[in-house]
């Protein structure tokens, strides 16, 4: 096996920082401090391995490549495997929450911590997964988005996102000098709304009630309540804030990375309410090595809403995509800086919007 194919194996490393910061704890560091230790690295250390690591341009050279590579058992299984390893963290963050004698700042390091490794380690093999066309994907994608209650992802992005990215009607596309503060509370009202929108429009168009198992947005939503019930019944009141608090974070988490996925693009409209073919010139693209095997290449993520259907470990480098100047964990914290992200941003996005001619 290929070191390039290997490193995929570390987007499973994320479960293991809970666990590193409780570990800091046991050798003195001061617990309230130490539930922080995920933010720290993620945020922290990671856009510093991204420098060493540095980045990872090759693509496969011929289609009978590519698909050699889409067959491989080992990269499908990969993102399935991250269900089971994810539902164990999270139960086990949960316990910790209930037990640890936490403090304000210690509750919040921890549930913020909870609900960003949730976003790393459910929500993006879970948007790897509901795109596939298989039986079994699927539905491992959206157990793990129902997981932290932002089930209406599964429908919203495959049926609204990927239709009308980098338009005005897009949920999921930042608007040029909008700020993350305000796009994320709308992205995150918008996309639940418009997901229930889409599958009663869908069943409306066959006849049916929307108010049936049969919409994917009741059948998913029970699903998650279920899962807070048995929050609930195991770990009492406590757990259920948990379940639905670190839920919150791991969805805004998402709608932080589709701000920096989009910010400031558009595509042509070329006639009243149409827009031009999407392409790979539509989303910003990252070629970090290291945080690209963190999160199963979704940083070639302008290449993903080129071809939607492609599996992760065949997405391809665009040398001519809108790219970004750092990889995902650093341009996260840099949107958390308006002034000093439009200064960065908004002459790269303006570039792409009217290239020069």
């Amino acid at each position: 096996m290929r070191v390039r194919d290997a490193g995929f194996l570390l987007a499973f490393t994320t479960a293991l920082l809970p666990m590193g910061a409780l570990a800091l704890a046991r050798q003195g560091l001061a617990l309230d401090l130490a539930v922080w230790f995920p933010l720290a690295f993620i945020f922290g250390v990671v856009p510093l391995i991204d420098v060493l690591c540095g980045v990872e341009r090759s693509n496969w050279s011929t289609p009978a490549q590519a698909r050699e590579l889409e067959g491989r058992w080992y990269f499908r299984i990969l993102p399935l495997l991250t269900l089971p390893v994810w539902l164990i963290t999270l139960a086990w963050c949960t316990q910790q929450y209930v037990s640890l004698p936490l403090g304000i700042a210690g509750t919040l390091g921890w549930i913020l911590s909870t609900g960003v490794t949730g976003g790393v380690l459910a929500i993006n093999p879970a948007h790897e997964l509901v795109h596939k066309s298989t039986r079994i994907e699927p539905l491992c994608g959206g157990i793990l988005l129902a997981s932290v209650g932002y089930h209406g992802f599964k429908v919203e992005h495959v049926r609204g996102h990927h239709l009308h990215v980098a338009t005005p009607e897009d949920s999921s596309s930042a608007r040029l000098d909008e700020s993350v503060y305000a796009f994320v509370p709308r992205a995150l009202w918008l996309n639940v709304r418009n997901a229930w929108r889409l599958e009663a429009q869908r069943l409306r168009g066959r006849g049916r009630s929307p108010w049936s198992w049969r919409n994917e947005m009741v059948a998913w939503t029970l699903a998650w309540l279920l899962m807070l019930a048995a929050a609930t019944t195991v770990w009492g009141g406590r757990g259920l804030l948990f379940f639905l608090a670190q839920g919150v974070v791991a969805a805004a988490t998402l709608e932080v990375i589709n701000y920096v996925e989009h910010y400031g693009l558009e595509r042509r409209e070329i006639a009243p309410g149409r827009y031009e073919r999407v392409t790979h010139l539509h989303s910003w693209n990252a070629p970090q090595r290291y945080t690209n095997w963190l999160l199963f290449n979704l940083q070639r993520h302008s290449d993903h809403h080129a071809q939607a259907r492609r599996r992760y470990q065949v997405l391809l480098h665009h040398a001519d995509s809108p790219q970004l100047p750092a990889g995902y964990a650093s341009m996260f914290v840099l949107a958390l800086l308006p002034p000093l992200w439009r200064h960065v941003m908004n002459p790269r996005a303006l570039a792409h919007r009217h290239p020069a001619t």
